[in-house]
């Protein structure tokens, strides 16, 4: 059933302290950041929200009547001032005169740059109308998912007003433009005492004559209904019931960790994709019931919810009775090639003759019984988006079948949106993909200098980088800074010990739950030794070799494990030495053990071709700066090897290189960024020496 009232209302986030003192368009950027920071209002990007507001004309100096609203593509909860669209709300009003009627309503959209106040960049949405003509102060409109479930009823309007009375109207489903905004103002002419209306299968406008009124109206209209229908659903089983149980949750990460993989190949088609997963308890009540099945197949109801879910979901026909993965695995291939063929049989029912051309034709969300939902999109904020808008989808779908039947959109209704040409120019606008966009990359060594340098330069590059290393102090602190600079979707970290075929594999599984799968391994897990051989035990030997040339094994074996099963080629990158090329003075166990990691990347570069695995080698010298290698004995072996002090060594190795430069952790960082992209994709079995010259190490 539904969460109690209690857990359910929403409460007031309105500060009078800290909105005393704003201006009217300043209040409206804090109602709606306020508004924007509760999901259960409304979700990511979705809704908006304005004030008319009395502005100077910078051409005349006088007042006028200007409309503030969010600009296109933007999110209300994270807005700033510069996300409105300002527009003359008398040009506004003019733009009557140039309407043509509703099968030409989609070029009232090339008016609105006509009617921008002070020349603002920021665009204008389409639903700009919907907030012009409603004849009040300040506009909400939201998508609370309370709200949807009544709105995607099939009686939606009995309810409303069984829930509302007079207070709050209904209109029946209308795709946004400008014909829905007339619709709205003669709404509010007709019926003035109203404070709202529920559009069916949409969402919620809500108005008043102050900022602080109309929030606390949207506030409690949703709390409103979410009461109601907490009420009128108390004693129903949610969805039909439950006929799986959900599997504990290590378990259900190791059944994600096996699908993710092998989805992400498939759906990878057109371009890398991410992947996100999501075993919360909303998504497990409703991938466990009776009712899942035939109630995703209804397909989702607002368009925001559809835009970023698709209209569908593809089922998994997993089991968590038995457990049986690898049936499904092998069944992937027939479900997704199904599921493409019914979304190209839909495109062509509905298309029309200027519609854009087929777009990808995969699911975004999979459902997965006893595990969870797992998404995947361009990169992982999307993905983790979509999930989350496939949540409110559930709960929508919660409300409604608890309270009446739930609907989905029209078909033909819901296509029109998803190949709408207006959204089609948006998509249109979006900017390139980065170089490494969709790819994710697992960096051993993580927290070190040249680890850390790597994947900043990676994910400067738009990839996911999971940072992989045994100090975990350093693994916190380096994951934290580098989230600080590209966000917490795209930085995951993993304790791992490469010495270990265990903490290798939990390492790989984390990243396939996390993101998906990997593309790329950064084999970069070092230590350094030095001692005159008679003087080289055989603890310190082996150690070199456990993690130098054992431990570089097995995370190559584990990637080479998970890019089969992906089937998306790959890039494998080892960060060896300038001393696996060129013998040193007191260190054979280290100069051994990097020889060996080159002779291994060249077998590997042999046996992945095949594949499409690219096998490469990084050959540094002398990187001292952030390097954690020289935090201990090493420094100090090395500078009594060459009869100097700690200060003199860099400057001692500077000199001894053919270009007198010192290397640092960026360079190194840099050539492992070609060998990870697309520029060097003919490229394997080859190495890269980044040591500023040294000729004992030319590879010829």
């Amino acid at each position: 059933m539904l969460k109690t009232v209690k857990t359910q209302l929403l409460e007031s986030r309105w500060d009078d302290d800290a909105a005393r003192g704003k201006n009217e368009s300043e209040l409206l950027l804090y109602r709606s950041n306020i508004l924007g920071s509760d999901k259960r209002v409304t979700n990511y990007g979705g809704g908006n929200t304005s004030a008319k507001v009395m502005e100077t004309d910078p051409l005349t100096g006088k007042e006028v009547e200007v409309l503030w609203v969010k600009g296109s593509g933007g999110d209300i909860g994270s807005i700033r001032m510069d996300g409105f669209a300002t527009l003359y709300m008398d040009k506004l009003q003019a733009l009557k005169q140039l309407y043509r009627g509703v099968e030409f309503e989609d070029e009232m959209v090339g008016y609105l740059p006509h009617c921008t106040f002070r020349l603002n960049p920021r665009a204008a949405s389409i639903d700009t109308p919907l907030h012009a003509y409603v004849p009040r102060k300040h506009v909400d409109h939201v998508h609370a998912d309370a709200i949807i479930a009544i709105a995607a009823s099939k009686n939606s309007k009995e309810l409303t007003q069984e829930i509302f009375g007079n207070r709050i109207g209904w209109l029946p489903w209308k795709k946004p433009g400008y014909e829905l905004g007339l619709w709205l103002e003669t709404f509010c002419l007709e019926n003035p005492d109203a404070d709202g209306v529920v559009l069916e299968s949409h969402g919620l406008f809500t108005w008043a004559d102050t900022a602080r009124e109309c929030y606390d109206q949207t506030i409690d209209v949703i709390n409103v209904a979410t009461g109601w229908l907490a009420d009128s659903s108390s004693g129903v089983a949610p969805f039909g019931g439950a006929v799986h149980d959900s599997l504990p949750p290590q378990q259900r990460r190791a059944v994600a960790a096996r699908l993710m993989p092998a989805i992400r190949g498939f759906v990878s088609g057109n371009q890398h994709m991410v992947g996100h997963f999501n075993d919360s308890e909303e998504v497990l009540e409703f991938v466990n019931a009776r009712d899942m099945e035939p109630l995703a197949a209804l397909g989702t109801s607002c368009p925001d919810h559809f835009l970023r879910t698709k209209i569908r979901p593809l089922v998994v026909p997993f089991d968590p009775a038995t457990g049986d993965i690898d049936t499904v695995i092998d069944g992937l291939p027939d479900q997704v090639d199904a599921y493409r063929k019914d979304y190209a049989a839909y495109y062509e029912r509905c298309k029309h003759a200027d519609s854009p051309a087929l777009r990808d034709p995969n699911a975004v969300v999979y459902l997965v019984p006893g595990v969870g939902m797992i998404t995947f999109a361009k990169d992982k904020a999307t993905a983790r988006i979509s999930g989350e808008f496939y949540v409110n989808a559930i709960n929508v779908m919660r409300g409604a079948s608890a309270v009446s039947e739930y609907q989905g959109l029209p078909e033909q209704e819901a296509f029109d949106i998803e190949y709408w040409l207006l959204e089609e120019a948006k998509l249109q606008r979006m900017p390139k993909p980065r170089s490494l966009a969709g790819r994710v990359a697992l960096v051993t060594g993580g927290a070190g200098g040249i680890g850390a340098a790597t994947a900043r330069r990676y994910l400067a590059e738009g990839a996911c980088v999971v940072l992989a290393d045994i100090n975990e102090d350093a693994l916190a602190f380096a994951q934290e800074n580098l989230a600080g600079s590209y966000g917490a979707d795209v930085v995951r970290r993993v304790h791992m010990d490469v010495t270990s075929e265990d903490a290798v594999a939990r390492a790989f599984a984390e990243a396939a739950v996390e993101f998906g799968g990997v593309d790329i391994l950064v084999s970069n897990a070092g230590i350094a030794s030095s001692a005159p051989v008679e003087e080289t035990s055989l603890a310190l030997w082996n150690k070199n070799m456990d993690i130098l040339s054992t431990g570089y094994f097995l995370v190559s074996r584990e990637a080479f494990r998970l890019m089969r099963v992906q089937n998306m080629g790959g890039a494998v990158v080892f960060v060896a030495s300038k001393n696996g090329l060129a013998a040193s003075p007191n260190a054979a166990a280290y100069c051994t053990a990097k020889a060996s990691e080159i002779h291994l990347a060249r077998c590997l570069a042999l046996e992945g071709a095949g594949a499409g695995i690219r096998v490469n080698v990084v050959n540094p010298d002398a990187v001292l700066r952030g390097s954690k290698i020289w935090e201990g004995d090493w420094l100090e072996q090395r500078a009594g090897t060459y009869g100097t002090d700690k200060d003199g060594l860099e400057e001692m190795y500077r000199q001894r290189s053919m270009l007198k430069r010192s290397v640092l952790p960026e360079d190194i960082a840099e050539a492992c960024y070609f060998f990870a992209a697309d520029t060097s994709s003919k490229s394997t079995g080859n190495i890269i020496n980044v040591d500023a010259g040294n000729v004992q190490a030319f590879t010829r």
